[in-house]
């Protein structure tokens, strides 16, 4: 086996197996420094932001939901209906875009400052049980010492808090995904009267449970697909998280730290193989070994290794954000080719959305033939064709008085009703009209027409619809 093979020998196995292939329990060391401190305050904005949105609501629309069964998504207070699936996919495909820019550009930043998993692991369920078990080395002895008095009480204890934190969780999630009103609302009637709602709290609080009390890190390193997208998007020039082996290492490698030495002169490198930056990862890797589909650029190596290096009186910096490129060759960062077209695809794209969405109307107005049906002949060479409509209104308010008319041709309408056509508050309206039209207005015979709607004297919607007609009048 060469020697670049045994390098790139830990590649061969993730680093939270055993070369048994069994699971091997990470217990990061708790970490400390500037960094860590800028995660938290992010941490805390978007742990309030993700309890929060469910029940901030903007012109009466929830801020975020995403109600899959029932295909009603708002995304920061636009109501997206089925009928605007497209504008939702846009929407999706732009937020997708975007996280690759950002992994092409700062590699997996978002797994480690932004992604809920991340934010919930590291800033709620680890902290609480470095809180009751103590850091690294008290947990690792706390699991290897038998069930005594002790380890029941503290266990019992981080156990009973996760499933509580789960629960909760699950409540948000189920706000986000059925809308926080009527999520509070079958918690005032009761279980009883909502069982489904029961079941999938509790499926939620199983699943989250599971998560953060033993799969853990796990989801991040076989899990998630967006570990698998990053191999492909990184080059030398991403800026991540890695380690500057040219000053780590140097002509002699690593060494550990003696104070009657003069490092410099004995040509060994910065490392002094303290392993800090291996005890505090959080998904267990040795970061001196390169770009790895386990690291999520959290950080946590970079502050272990600043305060070691402060410790002894090297430069800071060792393991730093930068590109392999800056590492071998000091060059600075450039805006490639690459970047440049997917930030010209991302503008694009928010253009066209943002055109979509203003010119999008409040009421989306169809009008469809009843299937079967021919025309009528009447008097008076009066053609009628019978159809069926549907009126969405995507705001909260109701739109009374609903009027059709003629845009295309001179004919009238006639609406199949009793009372005054109103569309419900993000609701819909259904029903029959009959449309007539002199014989000798037509052109072919399948004209189309352009009808519009009204709301009293208020323009609405303009939608089209086919008319039939006999073949003589063509």
């Amino acid at each position: 086996m060469t020697k670049e093979q045994k390098d790139e020998k830990f590649r061969d196995k993730i680093a939270t197996l055993d070369s048994e292939g069994k699971r091997s329990w990470v217990y990061p060391k708790k970490p400390s420094g500037k960094l860590y401190e800028y995660r938290k305050y992010v941490s805390y904005v978007l742990l309030a932001f993700f309890f929060a949105a469910p029940f901030i609501h903007v012109n009466g629309n929830q801020l975020l939901m995403f109600n899959v069964v029932e295909r009603r998504f708002n995304i920061f207070g636009f109501p997206f209906w089925p009928q605007d699936f497209h504008l939702f996919v846009i929407a999706m495909i732009i937020g997708v875009i975007f996280i690759l820019l950002f992994t092409v550009v700062f590699g997996r930043i978002f797994c480690g400052w932004i992604c809920p998993q991340t934010i919930f692991m590291e800033m709620v369920f680890r902290r609480i049980e470095y809180w009751i078990e103590g850091d690294r080395g008290k947990q690792i002895r706390l699991d290897k010492q038998p069930w005594d008095a002790e380890k029941i009480r503290k266990k019992g204890i981080k156990w009973s808090i996760f499933l509580l934190i789960s629960f909760i969780i699950a409540n948000i999630f189920l706000a986000y995904l059925i809308g926080s009103k009527r999520l509070l609302q079958n918690i005032a009637d009761g279980p009883e009267a909502h069982a489904s709602t029961l079941i999938s709290l509790l499926i939620f609080t199983a699943v989250f449970y599971f998560i953060f009390a033993w799969f853990r890190e796990q989801v991040c390193v076989i899990a998630c697909p967006y570990g698998r997208l990053q191999s492909v998007l990184l080059n030398d020039k991403s800026i991540v998280v890695a380690y500057d082996h040219k000053r780590g290492e140097k002509k002699k490698g690593r060494a550990k730290f003696s104070k009657k030495e003069n490092r410099a002169a004995t040509g060994k490198g910065d490392c002094i193989d303290c392993f800090q930056c291996v005890q505090v990862c959080p998904t267990g890797i040795d970061i001196r070994n390169g770009t790895q589909l386990e690291c999520i650029n959290c950080t946590a190596c970079i502050d272990a290794c600043d305060s070691m290096m402060e410790a002894v009186d090297l430069p800071k910096g060792l393991i730093r954000y930068a590109s392999e490129e800056n590492i071998e060759k000091k060059v600075k960062f450039t805006f490639s080719p690459r970047l440049k077209g997917y930030t010209a695809i991302l503008t694009i794209l928010i253009a066209l959305f943002s055109g979509m969405l203003f010119l999008r109307s409040d009421v989306e107005a169809r009008i469809l033939r009843l299937p079967g049906q021919l025309y009528e002949h009447k008097d008076d060479n009066i053609i009628s064709n019978v159809y069926t409509f549907k009126l969405v209104n995507k705001t909260n308010e109701d739109i009374a008085d609903i009027r059709f008319e003629l845009r295309s041709h001179n004919g009238t309408i006639k609406v199949v009703k009793q009372n005054e056509l109103i569309v419900p508050g993000q609701g819909l309206a259904e029903g029959t009209l009959f449309i007539e039209i002199n014989g000798a207005a037509l052109e072919d015979e399948k004209d189309k027409l352009k009808i519009d709607v009204y709301s009293g004297d208020r323009f609405v919607e303009t939608t089209s619809a086919t008319f039939m007609g006999p073949r003589s009048y063509n």
